[in-house]
């Protein structure tokens, strides 16, 4: 996937020492959540990120010449008991999630992925707990057969009054007279 990086950015990976972090943003109905791999508070475009530090795991990040459909997975352990049923409230398929790339003392950041939340289990050990999100690319969705049927009961529950299906069934046996003479 070509994207364009800001100068600053590049100016800041070209140095002899860097400090690279990601930070992940996920959006979701009851608010969006924000991390990044550093300590503290961070702001990035913004919006406030809170410090995962160690605890926030990214695996499967990693570029793809083809255009082939990649999912990632983000951890967080160490979460508290009582976040816990906050995480099983949240209703989380197909929430938006992004990762983004950035240097510690650069503001920009680059978009490295971006992607739907597909599975999000949770592993309670008691005290702590680690949440575990399977992040989709946009290309895994045109993998998915498509639940949609050709009838005209279908159509008109997407589309109301639309009749284009009603005449399927009475033209299916007709003989149409196409290119010749009719008999």
């Amino acid at each position: 996937m070509s994207r364009t990086v800001p100068a600053n950015l590049l100016t800041a990976l070209a140095q002899k020492e860097v400090q690279p972090f990601y930070a992940v943003e996920f959006l979701f109905d009851g608010g969006d959540v924000r991390l990044w791999t550093g300590y503290g508070e961070r702001t990035i475009s913004g919006e406030t990120y809170v410090g995962g530090g160690s605890l926030l795991n990214i695996q499967g990040l990693g570029e793809v010449a083809d255009l082939s459909a990649k999912n990632i997975t983000i951890s967080l352990s160490g979460v508290p008991s009582e976040l816990v049923s906050l995480a099983l409230q949240e209703p989380y398929q197909r929430r938006i999630c992004r990762v983004y790339f950035g240097a510690v003392n650069v503001t920009d950041v680059v978009e490295v992925f971006s992607g739907q939340v597909n599975r999000m289990p949770i592993d309670d050990s008691g005290d702590s707990s680690t949440i575990t999100a399977t992040v989709d690319s946009k290309l895994v969705e045109t993998g998915k057969a498509s639940n949609q049927r050709y009838t005209s009961e279908n159509q008109k529950a997407r589309f109301a009054g639309d009749t284009f299906f009603d005449y399927v069934n009475a033209i299916q046996d007709a003989d149409i007279v196409w290119g010749r003479k009719s008999a």
